[in-house]
């Protein structure tokens, strides 16, 4: 089925889900998204009708799918995947540039497994996209926006590159393309403008997959740059046709807050729009914002919520940096807890061992139940090595750490009696302006007892955001060790004011 376009309302994947791809099969959507330096990668969802998704799990879940060196910087690793159903197999082609480049995996069940990758070591550039013509050619077009011919079951590229589009005269960036066969044209859909406030989408046709291409006269066909709408940065779509011939555009967008120049913590997410068709142009939008009608079954309430590790494999929104090791990440050590066994000594590093969830609603609330009689461990919300805030339980004392930049400061500190004790975050929206300077959120730490919860600090958001620490993520909240080994409960994820 298909949405109505009053009963829906953006974004349909909340948190940082990048650069989404979707395809359909039957009644069925299924849709991918970028996932940088974390593991596993490349999370996959399931929908009935483009709004509400189930994540099935995560299409590069093995280290030999996805190999990301523990000194590989944030922001990099998996970039821009692209999803397609093709004689009766998923197809995804992804980069990594971390580590093999571009590759390609396919399976016959998108819950997985998915093969081993087929790696294309000649094939420049990142953000591949795949398209079958009738002849069984299949045609890869990658960010710049050039194209190939590729083999996709050895990898080999057929002939040499060739630029076929440069998108908008003066726009930069054009990337993320999408190739599609409908009615008598090959559209070529790209993302131009940078993945900033200048991005938008744009759209050319061609009688063949290789072009010649003409643009769209009303190119961007959609773009929210040098508006005050609520959602910004939008861009990086891709088409999907509904079994009722009703059409639909997945995008990314940012929701900015608090006041100048305003700042986007959540990541980029997962939006949808609608398409209507004008003389064989595709017409994008309204593209409706957060809470304009209600719809009370949301993704995020398969993947938040209370997990109290009773199974032997975590739940796939689970992510950790770069790989997951059994040795420093398992629930089979203590019954119904996760324990990790700290590699890296502090957040700062790359290797550090941390197990999270993407942030997903503006305000909630993060708890866990952590056991650190043998260790250091506790509870962060993480942007990168170099901005992330931090509650942690260490011998008898729960301090409170802070990392912007190239300062570092434990901000709070309180002596605890040993044993387990319950962490918390209480991350607040900030609803109403107080000036040009107001952050878009505050982040309280504390410790939850039989008197409620106890904030030790709180910290302004906004050095946890995009704007101020650069990079393609957003906040993910999670659990580490940093010495000895760090034992947890359970952890609770729940919105506020919602």
């Amino acid at each position: 089925m298909s949405p109505d376009h009053s009963t829906f309302a953006n974004p349909v994947i909340a948190g940082f889900h990048p650069d989404p791809s979707v395809c359909r099969v039957g009644d069925d959507y299924y849709l991918v998204c970028s996932s940088f330096e974390y593991f596993p990668g490349v999370p996959i969802f399931h929908s009935r009708d483009l709004v509400r998704w189930t994540q099935l799990g995560n299409v590069l879940d093995r280290p030999e799918q996805l190999r990301l060196p523990l000194d590989s910087p944030s922001s990099a690793g998996v970039y821009a995947p692209t999803l397609r159903h093709h004689d009766g197999r998923f197809w995804l082609i992804t980069t990594n540039v971390s580590g093999d480049g571009n590759l390609l995996v396919s399976a016959t069940d998108p819950a997985g497994p998915w093969s081993d990758p087929v790696l294309l070591p000649d094939l420049p550039g990142i953000d591949p996209d795949l398209a079958w013509d009738d002849d069984g050619n299949c045609w890869c077009t990658v960010a710049g926006v050039s194209q190939v011919r590729i083999d996709p079951l050895t990898g080999q590229v057929l002939d040499a590159p060739r630029r076929i589009w440069s998108g908008t005269p003066g726009a930069k960036a054009p990337e993320a393309p999408h190739l599609y066969r409908i009615g008598e044209y090959w559209y070529l859909l790209i993302a131009e403008g940078g993945t900033e406030r200048g991005h938008g989408v744009s759209v050319a046709r061609g009688r063949t997959p290789a072009g010649p291409f003409e643009p769209c006269p009303a190119n961007p066909v959609l773009t929210h740059r040098s508006t005050d709408h609520p959602i910004q940065n939008t861009g990086h779509g891709d088409l999907v046709r509904g079994p009722d011939g009703s059409w639909w555009l997945v995008l990314l967008g940012v929701r900015p807050g608090g006041g100048t120049p305003g700042w986007h913590v959540l990541g980029r997410e997962t939006f949808l729009a609608p398409v209507t068709w004008v003389d064989d142009w595709p017409v994008v939008g309204p593209l409706e914002p957060e809470g304009t009608v209600p719809w009370p079954l949301r993704a995020e309430r398969d993947a938040s919520g209370r997990d109290d590790f009773d199974l032997p494999v975590l739940h796939p929104s689970w992510i950790s940096l770069r790989d997951r090791r059994e040795r420093h990440c398992t629930t089979g050590e203590r019954a119904g807890w996760l324990t990790l066994h700290a590699r890296g000594e502090s957040l700062d590093e790359r290797d550090v061992v941390f197990v999270g969830r993407r942030q997903r609603h503006r305000s909630c609330r993060v708890r866990t139940l952590v056991d650190a009689t043998g260790g250091t461990g506790g509870l962060a919300v993480r942007l990168d090595e170099e901005h992330h805030y931090e509650i942690e339980a260490t011998a008898g004392e729960v301090r409170v750490l802070a990392r912007v930049g190239s300062l570092k400061a434990v901000v709070a500190s309180q002596a605890t009696p040993a044993g387990p004790l319950v962490l918390g975050v209480e991350v607040r929206e900030e609803k109403t302006l107080r000036d040009a300077r107001t952050g878009p959120d505050t982040l309280s730490f504390g410790i939850d007892g039989p008197d409620g919860f106890t904030a030790l600090a709180t910290l302004d958001g906004r050095h946890l955001s995009t704007e101020v620490a650069g990079g393609f993520t957003g906040r993910v909240i999670g659990l580490y060790a940093t010495s000895g080994a760090v034992h947890f409960d359970w952890a609770d994820d729940e919105p506020l004011d919602s």
